[in-house]
Parts: structure tokens; sequence; C-alpha cells
């Protein structure tokens, strides 16, 4: 999520981008009506998000999430709106899931060419969309927590205020859970699915057993559940409960937010990964019970593999939120060790 390499930070304003030629642009998917997916390029191992786009023949132009602030994001969504005779200045709403920069990155930049309103769940504003207005005050909260997990001082020190890649909103309009947007001539319904983002929006068309799942699901990887300074005390703990939200739903087709843009057997995947969740638990308690140590020393158990300084600030948060789960059902304790000022997990 946060906390790699990127940075973070407020984008300079844009210059007006060429769109892709026709040759290049990536196809429009139709998913309902007048509700069209399309694929954005970023420069994450996932190669592109899914940004939708709601283009009613009467009607204001709906965006569902945005991608990075990009030049690749910007022509390729610049293509999208053209392939539907539309343009940026369009752009009524745009509606966006949870605030990670490949969703969220351009939505000041929208908001400032046409004017649109951006809409979050209103736990993500109190949180997660703050967060990018605040990067410099938070910064040393956010060092202090990786730092007294056990994070190596050179990696913290790549903490930094500051991501080109992310252009906030000014105002931001609140969602709340169980309220109703039309989209495509239908209402659907706001979902509150947290744990790979404390506020991650979903939205539900029962009649057309039809998810926007953003993040929460994804069918070949699983969504990163980190605990950081900002987030809330147990994010596993929360995507578990989204899980078994996302079974008892059973929705026959989920728009995801990459590897799709359209999955199904959304039940059987939530099933999945919570036995793969489950079995991480099992793992990491018992790596802390054989011997107690800090929560990167268990991270590097967990994520064995070679990773960028990136990556594992990525598995150090991870682990943290499994190490954290099992504390807070008090099946592990944690101690600070004056000594190597740090806290240790254990028995």
């Amino acid at each position: 999520m946060l906390l790699g390499n990127q940075g973070f930070g407020h984008a300079v304003r844009i210059r007006d981008t060429p769109g892709m030629t026709s040759s290049s642009a990536a196809p429009l998917v139709p998913l309902l009506g007048s509700l069209h997916a399309l694929q954005v390029p970023i420069p994450y191992p996932m190669k592109t998000v899914t940004v939708l786009i709601d283009a009613p023949a009467r009607g204001p132009l709906t965006l569902i999430d945005c991608a990075l602030d990009t030049p690749e994001a910007r022509a390729a969504i610049e293509d999208g709106l053209a392939q539907l005779g539309r343009h940026w200045s369009d752009i009524d709403r745009l509606i966006v899931t949870h605030h990670h920069p490949d969703h969220y990155g351009l939505a000041g930049v929208i908001e400032e060419r046409s004017g649109a309103r951006v809409q979050m769940l209103d736990v993500e504003i109190g949180r997660g969309e703050r967060y990018w207005h605040m990067l410099s005050e938070w910064l040393p909260g956010h060092r202090k927590h990786m730092r007294d997990h056990g994070l190596p001082e050179a990696s913290v020190e790549g903490i930094r205020a500051e991501n080109p890649r992310v252009h906030p909103a000014s105002r931001v309009e609140p969602l709340r859970e169980g309220q109703s947007v039309s989209l495509a001539g239908h209402e659907w319904e706001v979902l509150w699915l947290p744990g790979h983002a404390d506020g991650h929006l979903g939205l539900w068309n029962e009649e057309e057993s039809l998810l926007i799942a953003g993040d929460a699901i994804l069918p070949r990887i699983s969504p990163n559940i980190g605990l950081y300074a900002y987030t809330r005390p147990d994010p596993l703990g929360d995507y578990l409960q989204t899980l078994g939200k996302l079974e008892a739903l059973n929705p026959r087709r989920a728009v995801v937010g990459h590897h799709g843009p359209v999955m199904e057997g959304v039940q059987a995947r939530a099933r999945e990964l919570r036995g793969h969740h489950h079995e991480r638990l099992d793992f990491i308690g018992a790596e802390a019970r054989r011997e107690g140590r800090s929560a990167y020393d268990l991270s590097l158990a967990m994520f064995p593999r070679d990773l960028d300084e990136g990556g594992r600030r990525f598995a150090l948060a991870e682990t943290l939120a499994h190490l954290e789960h099992l504390r807070l059902l008090g099946q592990l304790a944690r101690t600070w060790d004056e000594g190597a000022q740090v806290w240790r997990y254990h028995a």
C-alpha cells in the first residue's frame, strides 16, 4: 500500500497530454448498461488498475477510481472517455473505493479539470484521505512505528513525505454505509469492506448480483493487509469480517481493481483467502512461540524471499497485522525490549 519507495506528497499541476492512438488504446469492457470498465496502466507489478466509467446518454458522467497521476494513466482515461464521445470536462462525479495511490492519485486533477464531486466512504475520509494532506505532520509517527517494530534505520530513513503521483482532492463528500447511489440506471448499496484500507468502499447491486469490489477481493493475489501508524488497530480482524460479508453476499460477478476487470467465484475465493490468512496466523504464531522476536525479524521468516526496500516494508506491515491480531485474541504477548528499543512478540 503506502510506505514504499514511491514516497508521499502532492503532485505538480499537470500539462495536457495527447490521448493514445486507437491502436494502442485499452478497449472498454461493457458491464451493465452505460457502465464500462477500463484497464489503466500503473507502474506496479499488477500492471493495471480498473477505472469504471458510467456515461449515460442523458445524465451526469461518473468515474469510479482514477489511477495514479502519470502521463500514461491520463492518456488512457482520456482515450476511454473519447471512446464514449466524452471528455475530462464531462465528469460530474468521482467515487473512490479507497485512498491508495493507484485508486486515488488523479482525484485532484479531475476535480480541477471538471469541477467534479469527489466521494469516498466517510470512514476513509477521516483516516486515509486525510493522510495525503498531512504527510509531513504524520511522517515522524510513521517512522517511529516502523522503527519500534524493528525496521532497520536505513529503511526507516527511506520513508519520505512526498508522492508526485498523488494529487489529492480539495473537497471530498462522504458516502455512508447503507446509503444508495445511482449508477447505470440502477440503485447500488454502499458497503464498508475494511481490511485492505480502513474505509474501503464497495457498491452492491442485488438485482444484477454485481459487486464493485475495488481491492477488497482479488482473483490472483491476496490484497495487502498491513498495520500502519494511522490505521485501525486490527486490520486483519477487519478483513476476515469483510471476507465473511462477501461470502454471505455471494455475488455472481465482481468488478475488481486488479487482474480483472471481472471475476466470478467470489464466495469460493473469499473462503480461499480466509484459509490463506489462517495458515499465516498459524505459522507466525508458531514462530513467535518458538523464539520471541521483533515483527521485522518475524517478517523475514514469513516472507523469506528477496524483497526491495519498499517490499520489505509491506512485508513488515502485513506480518505486524497478523501478530497484532493474535495479540488482541490473547494468543501472543509483546514486551518492550529496552536495550534493542523494539517490541518483541512472544508466547
